[in-house]
């Protein structure tokens, strides 16, 4: 398998070379002040050297070594003269290295050695160093580097969940829509033009506003002040719709369409199932970037467990993936039904 020269990794390996080169002569200026000017030019030397010794060992070499085989033994066979070679190249090499830079005039040797064996021993350490250093900022480059890619990763699939939410949020909200100006038009009611109307508004902001990540807080509040006015076309006077609100700023942003579905769910699942005085009580408070909401409606069912439908499912999942700090309650009374949801709106994810 061909493998094809990485230069980006490479560029990584010529920055950590220069921090490994920049903390080595820390040390020798601490410790050979009166020789600092050739031990940089001796140590950029070595450099050059082990910077692509540790390329190659790193990037090639071990790779090839762990790539997967038939067999374990496979590779240890493969392993031990790869890990031989590169022995010898950090040793004996290296020392040959500084043969051919004193021969160039651009190493100068400022240590004389007895033998040769101890001349290579005192480059091999200056190898070993190398090897630790560039291994441990390669790991810790690579971690980060991963966690980044993961992250990454975990936001667009929140993001594409999150649309999903959205796009079957829109049509079980139109569809429900459509279903009550169909109740209009088979009783050939008046109101059904207005109706129609009222729904053509809502469609034009579903369309044109809500595309964005963001909303003025004063959008929502108008498409649920839109949203009620068409459902109290279905009814008589004997529907009460108590809607307020008290909002320190009214430009403040906010996800669109978060709010409907409580109101949604109570004129579809409370109002429409309603056979005495049916109500519905809206109250919306956002201060201090905390938003608190809570929708009341008439219901017959009595006290008990909340089934969820999937309105309230889909906004609950919408919330965990939008905010860090919220709370959602719902709370089946004796001929009333709540919703209640506050939300720290600094905690956007």
């Amino acid at each position: 398998m061909k493998t094809k020269f990485n230069r980006k990794r490479f560029v990584l390996y010529l920055w950590i070379g220069i921090a490994f080169l920049a903390l080595w002569l820390l040390s020798e200026w601490h410790k050979h002040p009166e020789e600092f000017g050739p031990r940089v030019l001796n140590n950029c030397w070595r450099l050059v050297y082990v910077l692509v010794l540790n390329f190659l060992l790193f990037e090639y070499t071990l790779p090839l070594i762990t790539r997967k085989r038939s067999t374990i033994l496979l590779n240890i066979l493969v392993a031990i003269p790869l890990l031989f070679l590169h022995l010898m190249l950090y040793s004996w090499g290296l020392y040959a290295w500084r043969l051919i830079g004193i021969g160039m005039q651009v190493y100068t040797p400022l240590v004389t050695f007895k033998t040769t064996l101890q001349g290579v021993t005192d480059q091999m350490s200056y190898s070993m160093s190398s090897i630790v250093f560039f291994a441990l900022i390669r790991h810790v480059y690579d971690h980060i580097k991963l966690r980044q890619a993961a992250q990454k990763l975990r936001i667009e699939k929140q993001e594409a969940e999150l649309n999903y939410l959205r796009s079957q949020t829109n049509p079980h909200f139109l569809f429900n829509t459509l279903n009550n100006i169909y109740s209009l038009a088979r009783d050939k009611s008046d109101r059904t033009p207005e109706s129609i109307l009222r729904l053509s508004k809502i469609l034009r902001f579903m369309l044109y506003e809500t595309s964005g990540q963001y909303i003025a807080i004063e959008q929502e509040l108008k498409i649920i002040s839109d949203y009620i006015a068409l459902e109290k076309l279905r009814y008589d006077e004997s529907l009460r719709v108590n809607f307020n609100h008290d909002i320190e700023d009214m430009k403040q942003a906010l996800p669109p369409l978060l709010l409907i579905p409580l109101v949604e769910n109570a004129f579809k699942h409370g109002v429409s199932e309603t056979r005495g005085q049916p109500f519905v009580d809206i109250h919306l408070s956002v201060k201090n970037r905390r938003l608190s909401y809570v929708v009341k409606n008439s219901s017959e069912a009595t006290a008990g467990n909340v089934k969820e439908n999937i309105g309230l499912s889909n906004l609950r999942r919408q919330l965990e993936l939008l905010y860090n700090d919220y709370d959602l309650s719902a709370k089946q009374g004796a001929g009333v039904f709540s919703a209640t949801l506050t939300i720290n709106l600094a905690s956007h994810v």
